[in-house]
C-alpha cells in the first residue's frame, strides 16, 4: 500500500510535465478563439459567442473538467477590425489542479481581391495564465505510520507556493478563399506563449513552452442538400505534438425565406491517442454539438477505451441595419 501510494503520488508530479502543456479540444472548429486570434470576426453576423464543456478520464480517476466561453464583435467604427476573447476554467485529478486563462483577442482584415474572394487576416491575443493546485489532497511516503497514511504526521515537502499567475501572449494569421456559400477554404498558424512565462512551484524556473498550430478546414457542396467539412489541426508543444484528421458532413433540412436548419455527423483520429465521434445541430443563428472521445491510446486498459464527452453551443446575433435612403424633393417648377 506505502508504494502504490508513492507511485501514484510520482505519477502525478511526473504529470506536471502533461499539465504544463496548453488544454486541447476535440472540437476544435467550434472553438475558433482559442484555436486562433485571427479567426476574431471570420463569421456571417455582428456578434458570435461560444461555449465548450470536456469531462474526460472519468472511468479512470477524478475526472478532468474544462469549460470555456469565448465572445466576438465586430468593430463598428473600423469596418476591418474584429474584437474578442475567451475565458476557460481547467481542473485536473485529486490535487484540482486548476488552469484559469483569461485572453482578450483582436484580428485584422485585409482584402486581397476586390470581390472577397480572397482575404488575409492576422491576430493578436494576451492575458493571463492563472495556476494552483492543493497540497493538502495529497499523501507522502514520511506520512504513513506502518499500518495507514495519516494525514496529521508532516508531509516534509515544502512547496514555495501553491499558485502562480503570469501574463502571456499569442500572435495568428489565416488565409480564406471563399468561391461561394457553400464552398470555401480556411488554413491558419498560430504561436503562442512566445514569452515563455515561469509556471514552477518549487522554486525553480520551469518556462511554459511555446505551442505552434497550423489546421486547414474546407467546405464543399456534394449534393443539393449535401455538404461535406474535412479539418485537420496540429499542435506541437515542446516535445509533445497532436494531429488530428477527419470530417463531418452537413445535411441541410431547410434553408429558404429566413428558416435554416442543418444536421451534422462525423468522425476523427487523434494520432496515437484516440478517436472520436460527433453530432450537432444548427437551427437559425444557433448550433449544438457533442462528441465522445475512444481512447486506445497505452492508457485504454485503465480507461477501458473510454476518453469523454464534449459539448459545444455557439450563437451568432445579427442587429438589424436601416438603409440610409435618401429622399430627393422635386422643385416646384418642373
Amino acid at each position: 500500500m506505502k508504494r502504490f501510494k508513492y507511485i501514484l503520488f510520482l505519477l502525478y508530479f511526473f504529470s506536471f510535465g502533461a499539465f504544463g502543456q496548453d488544454i486541447h479540444w476535440s472540437q476544435f472548429d467550434h472553438n475558433p478563439v482559442f484555436q486562433n486570434p485571427a479567426n476574431v470576426g471570420q463569421f456571417d453576423g455582428d456578434y458570435r459567442f461560444h461555449a465548450n464543456l470536456r469531462d474526460q478520464w472519468r472511468s479512470v480517476t477524478v475526472p478532468f473538467q474544462t469549460f470555456s466561453i469565448s465572445a466576438e464583435a465586430k468593430s463598428f467604427m473600423l469596418d476591418n477590425l474584429s474584437i474578442g476573447g475567451f475565458f476557460f476554467n481547467d481542473v485536473a485529478g485529486d490535487g484540482s489542479f486548476r488552469t484559469i486563462e483569461f485572453q482578450p483577442s483582436a484580428s485584422y482584415l485585409v482584402k486581397l481581391s476586390s470581390d472577397s474572394t480572397h482575404l488575409l487576416r492576422g491576430g493578436l491575443q494576451f492575458g493571463i495564465n492563472h495556476r494552483s493546485f492543493d497540497a493538502a489532497a495529497f499523501t507522502f511516503d514520511s506520512q504513513w505510520n506502518g499500518h495507514f497514511f495519516d494525514n496529521a504526521l508532516s508531509t516534509n515537502e515544502t512547496f514555495q507556493t501553491q499558485k502562480r499567475t503570469n501574463f502571456t501572449w499569442g500572435t495568428g494569421a489565416t488565409y480564406e478563399y471563399t468561391e461561394g456559400i457553400r464552398k470555401r477554404f480556411i488554413a491558419g498558424v498560430g504561436l503562442f506563449n512566445i514569452n515563455r512565462p515561469n509556471q514552477g512551484f518549487f522554486g525553480q524556473k520551469i518556462q511554459r513552452d511555446m505551442r505552434f498550430n497550423l489546421f486547414a478546414r474546407a467546405q464543399y457542396e456534394i449534393g443539393f442538400d449535401w455538404d461535406i467539412l474535412p479539418s485537420i489541426q496540429l499542435n506541437i508543444q515542446g516535445k509533445y505534438s497532436e494531429f488530428i484528421i477527419g470530417s463531418q458532413a452537413r445535411y441541410i433540412l431547410k434553408d429558404r425565406l429566413g428558416e435554416y436548419r442543418a444536421l451534422y455527423f462525423g468522425g476523427y483520429l487523434r494520432s496515437r491517442d484516440a478517436g472520436y465521434i460527433m453530432a450537432g445541430m444548427e437551427y437559425q443563428s444557433w448550433w449544438a454539438g457533442v462528441s465522445y472521445d475512444i481512447n486506445f491510446s497505452s492508457l485504454h486498459v485503465a480507461s477501458r477505451a473510454r476518453g469523454g464527452f464534449e459539448f459545444s453551443v455557439r450563437y451568432i446575433l445579427r442587429t438589424f441595419k436601416p438603409r440610409n435612403v435618401i429622399h430627393r424633393v422635386c422643385p416646384d417648377y418642373i
